[in-house]
């Protein structure tokens, strides 16, 4: 099984790994989901953070007989991982890291007590005027851009907290390292080892990656692995971090999950989804740091086609089907 069937690159996630020989059930939380309708099955959820998500994640894998998840949003990772109870192996780190990933703050601390390098960062609320500008200010829990700012100076500053959404316990000021930016795929199992770190430089950046090379650099590999070798992961997960004048790493964010340039890590040579597939039921070969470097991802619209009685085969049509659980939510913007 396969969640988020809408980002950018499950699409293609599902198709490669139904090339790979896998039966494919792909869910998503809107019925547009173009990933719902390239897998063998689609089912419409409920919101990862609401308390009907796992009840009903946990009856369609008994239902599909799914041997395996790949989650692929934040608000899924802190309880998706209690399917394993019932057999089912989830491609995540261990639930002790997924959940000091989710805090940001909470993060940033644990990694600099542990000396590995991170901008200086405070909470909103606890800001003396100790941090230069400009200053990136986010959420302390959230994924992508989304409440994403950079402020230049302190008044700007103090205009945005007035105006934010967010109590300032819940805001996080960072630094702003200005150098190229990196983001990193840490590929790690059960037994620890870091089997491949595949480090890209982004190109160009607007809520997810668009455009990525793969670009190697001693020091960032160096930094994502003290990541597993202190905190252990034991999954796969995805390192952002970008360089100082210097060339020093400074990590500023890692997503406990596969990030969406793991198709560029794919394409490089470290099919790191496919691969811990593989190993996560069994049998499966380890994989190796030998990937391609100089590789640009361009990420794009690709149209797919399927046949009528597939497309309708999963019991819904996008722009008639909305679940039950989202009438409160197009009602109140209404």
């Amino acid at each position: 099984m396969v969640t988020t069937a809408g980002s950018a690159s499950t699409s293609g996630t599902i198709l490669h790994l139904r090339e790979r020989g896998y039966r494919v059930v792909a869910t998503d939380i809107d019925a547009t989901a173009p990933g719902l309708y390239v897998a063998d099955r689609g089912y419409l959820v409920p919101p990862g953070d609401t308390d009907d998500f796992l009840p009903e994640m946990r009856g369609i894998c008994l239902k599909e007989d799914a041997a395996a998840v790949v989650p692929l949003v934040d608000e899924e990772l802190a309880v998706i991982g209690e399917l394993e109870d019932e057999g089912i192996a989830v491609l995540l780190p261990r639930s002790g890291f997924v959940t000091a990933c989710l805090d940001k703050y909470a993060l940033m601390k644990r990694l600099a007590e542990v000396g590995i390098p991170v901008p200086a960062t405070r909470l909103a609320s606890d800001w003396a005027g100790d941090l230069e500008f400009p200053l990136v200010v986010k959420p302390r829990s959230g994924r992508g851009s989304r409440g994403v700012a950079v402020c230049e100076s302190a008044a700007e500053l103090g205009r945005l907290l007035k105006d934010a959404p967010y109590s300032a316990g819940d805001l996080v000021l960072q630094e702003q390292i200005t150098g190229p930016e990196f983001t990193v795929s840490v590929v790690a199992w059960r037994d620890g080892a870091v089997q491949a770190v595949v480090s890209k430089e982004i190109i160009l950046k607007r809520g997810v990656t668009k455009f990525a090379v793969t670009r190697r650099n001693d020091r960032v590999a160096e930094v994502c692995r003290a990541v597993q070798r202190e905190l252990r992961a034991d999954g796969p997960f995805n390192v952002q971090l970008a360089l100082d004048a210097a060339g020093e790493p400074f990590i500023f964010e890692i997503n406990p999950r596969f990030s969406s340039t793991a198709p560029l890590t794919a394409a490089s040579g470290v099919d790191e989804i496919a691969g811990l597939l593989g190993q996560a039921l069994g049998g499966g070969p380890a994989l190796t740091d030998k990937w391609h470097e100089g590789l640009v991802m361009v990420r794009r619209w690709a149209d797919e086609f399927v046949d009528e009685a597939h497309f309708g085969s999963h019991g819904f049509r996008p722009g008639r089907e909305m679940p039950d659980y989202l009438g409160p939510v197009v009602q109140a913007l209404r």
